[in-house]
């Protein structure tokens, strides 16, 4: 199983590569104010890609965080009452 992981991770990084080779043509993104930035086309994709994943990892980390917390509490022991009740239920 180990081998075949190995196999389709290079598999990926050579058509990553294969794709990064073909996408060099320089692409001018424009922004307002006559802002312009110009950049092979492969650099854009995989910046904008990583923009999207540091953003949708920013955005679990709290949920990830509070469910972290819940967890740790509910594990916690429960500890048996010290006094018995003041009024007895029935």
């Amino acid at each position: 199983m180990r081998i075949l992981t190995w196999a389709i991770r290079l598999a990926l990084f050579v058509l990553l590569i294969a794709f990064a080779a073909k996408n060099v043509a320089p692409v001018r993104l424009q922004f307002y104010f006559d802002l312009a930035l110009e950049a092979p086309l492969v650099l854009w994709l995989f910046g904008f890609f990583a923009l999207g994943a540091l953003f949708g990892v920013s955005a679990m980390v709290s949920t990830v965080l509070r469910q972290r917390r819940e967890i740790s509490i509910l594990k916690r022991p429960v500890e048996p009452p010290s006094a018995p009740p003041l009024f007895p239920m029935h």
